[in-house]
């Protein structure tokens, strides 16, 4: 029996859950600009930036979400989280935290964290679009999926913890 791709798994997954979305494949994109030039992003899409965050020790991670214009600072998550600074957690935990590899990090990857290492953190300014985009731990191909399909089905479906915070934007 051929082993499925992560993206397949996170299709599956999806389907499995009765997650209304849409898939798209493209060419591979490593870049916030080459995600939001894909020919379906439009402006009633937000690609998230998503990223992992760590404390000094490597005990606690975060995966963030914010939209891709918005300035970020640790220091400024880390106050709105009560934490010591976080800092940018290192590549090599991707594979073994979340099932993915740099430049696919995508909160479907909360699916193989079954330890729940990694609580998702949501900026509340991803909500002010329709339509939310992600890789499905692949950065060969975007899902497209409803806020309410996100908030309602998906977070609770990888059973991680959700933080919501409000981040004001900083002067650039």
């Amino acid at each position: 029996m051929p082993v499925m791709s992560v993206q397949d798994e996170v299709l599956s997954r999806l389907k499995k859950n009765h997650i209304d979305f849409s898939v798209y494949n493209h060419d591979p994109v490593s870049t916030m600009e080459e995600c939001l030039s894909l020919p379906f992003v439009h402006d009633q899409v937000m690609f998230c930036k998503n990223i992992l965050l760590c404390n000094r020790q490597k005990t606690d991670y975060y995966l963030y979400l914010t939209p891709p214009d918005k300035p970020f600072r640790t220091a400024d998550v880390s106050k709105k989280l009560q934490t010591a600074r976080l800092s940018f957690a290192p590549q090599e935990v991707l594979p073994e935290l979340l099932h993915l590899e740099s430049g696919s990090l995508s909160p479907f990857g909360l699916w193989w964290d079954t330890a729940h290492r990694v609580t998702l953190v949501v900026d509340s300014e991803i909500r002010s679009a329709p339509i939310l985009a992600f890789h499905p731990c692949d950065h060969t191909a975007t899902v497209l999926l409803t806020q309410e399909a996100f908030f309602k089905q998906v977070v609770p479906a990888l059973g991680s913890i959700m933080i919501e915070l409000t981040v004001p934007r900083i002067a650039e």
